[in-house]
C-alpha cells in the first residue's frame, strides 16, 4: 500500500497484553525471558523466549579533519577483532543516555567533546532481542587530562585506537570489511547527516522513547 500524502514514515508502538513473564536464564550481563502474551482477540495466546537486555549508547566521534574515531576490539562470540565505534551499556540506573555516551566516550578514548548530537536510534535484533541502541554524534573531541583517564581492563586493555577519514570508513563497510552494527549504521548515519551539513540531527536531550525500559508503561495482567 503505497503512503498518502503528508504520511510521515515512522515505527509505532502497539502493545499487547501481557499474560505471563518469566526469566527462564539468569545471566552475568543479560537475562532470557519468556513471556505469554495475547496478540489479538479470539487467537490462542503466544509465548515468545528473547534476550532482556538494558540497552546501551554509541558514538560516532569526528574531529575538525572529518576523521572518525575507530577502535580495534576482541569479540568472543564471533571470535573476531572488530573496528567499532566508542560503547557500553546503559546500565547505570537512572543515567540518562547521553551522560552515558560522554561516560563511554571518556572510559574507551580517553576523550571528552563539546558538540553533541543525536544521530541514530535502532534495535539490533528485535525478533530476538530487546536491545535498544542510541548512537550520537560528537565532535570537537579534546584529551581527558591524563590524571583522570579510566583505566581500561579485560578486551578492553589491549585496543587499538585509530583516526580513519570518515567516507574511507563507510568505504570499508560497504566492501564488507565492518562488521559491528552501531559502526555500520552511526557511520552511514554521519555521512547523511553531513551532506545535510548536520542540520537535521535531534537534540542531545531528546528523549529516547523507543527504548523499552525507557518508555510509558505498557499494558499488563
Amino acid at each position: 500500500m503505497a503512503m498518502t500524502d503528508g504520511e510521515v514514515l515512522s515505527d509505532s508502538f502497539s502493545p499487547r497484553r501481557l499474560l505471563s513473564s518469566q526469566t527462564v536464564y539468569k545471566g552475568r550481563i543479560w537475562d532470557v525471558a519468556q513471556e505469554e502474551f495475547e496478540y489479538a482477540p479470539g487467537m490462542d495466546p503466544l509465548v515468545r523466549d528473547f534476550i532482556k537486555h538494558p540497552g546501551a549508547v554509541a558514538v560516532v566521534v569526528l574531529n575538525d579533519a572529518d576523521e572518525v574515531l575507530m577502535i580495534n576490539q576482541y569479540r568472543h562470540p564471533v571470535g573476531m577483532k572488530l573496528w567499532e565505534i566508542p560503547a557500553g551499556l546503559m546500565d547505570i540506573e537512572g543515567e540518562p543516555p547521553h551522560v552515558g555516551a560522554a561516560r563511554e566516550l571518556a572510559e574507551e578514548a580517553d576523550l571528552i567533546a563539546s558538540d553533541w548530537s543525536v544521530l541514530v536510534d535502532l534495535f539490533l535484533s528485535p525478533g530476538s532481542s530487546s536491545e535498544a541502541i542510541r548512537i550520537y554524534l560528537a565532535r570537537h573531541p579534546v584529551p581527558v587530562p591524563e590524571d583522570q583517564r579510566h583505566e581500561r581492563t579485560d578486551e578492553e586493555s589491549d585496543m587499538e585506537v585509530r583516526w580513519v577519514p570518515l567516507d574511507e570508513a563507510v568505504d570499508a563497510v560497504l566492501a564488507g570489511r565492518i562488521h559491528n552494527p552501531s559502526a555500520v549504521a552511526g557511520l552511514l548515519a554521519a555521512v547523511a547527516a553531513r551532506s545535510k551539513n548536520y542540520a537535521s540531527l535531534r537534540a542531545v536531550d531528546t528523549p529516547f522513547d523507543a527504548h523499552p525500559l525507557l518508555r510509558s508503561a505498557e499494558p499488563r495482567l
